[in-house]
């Protein structure tokens, strides 16, 4: 009956052309899979800003509606006090320059987000470093 040191020692140790091939495999594998987690990462992030603007819409339109029953209501208001036209152009003027300032403001905040798949850029990173490491 063989020990189990015996069993080991006659084990055949994998040729240099098998490791080779075990690693390129692997590696194979691995960026398929780092693939995969970049075609996920940048469809939630697809999803997620779709939905932040269609929800933006839907109460744009809303407000936009009750704003303008406003305006109509301040134009009128401010008629009382000086010629209609020049209520009305006075309105307008401070919308523009308020709707302007608003737009700006979301225009850089939508700017700011960052649309690159920032845990797949890592995790290549640490496969890159993996690899080197397997290569030594």
């Amino acid at each position: 009956m063989t020990t189990y040191s015996n069993q080991r020692q006659y084990q055949r140790e994998p040729t240099l052309g098998e490791l080779f091939s075990d690693l390129s495999s692997k590696a194979s594998l691995l960026v398929r899979q780092e693939v995969a987690l970049a075609k996920a990462e940048m469809s939630q992030k697809a999803t997620k800003a779709g939905r932040e603007i269609a929800i933006i819409a839907i109460g744009a339109v809303l407000a936009h509606s009750a704003f303008l029953t406003l305006v109509a209501a301040l134009v009128f208001g401010l008629a009382e006090w000086m010629s209609l036209w020049l209520a009305a152009f006075l309105v307008g003027i401070v919308l523009a320059i308020g709707g302007g300032i608003i737009a700006w403001t979301g225009y850089q905040t939508l700017k700011r987000m960052n649309p690159a798949p920032t845990q797949t850029i890592a995790s290549l990173e640490e496969d890159k470093e993996w690899i080197t490491a397997q290569m030594n």
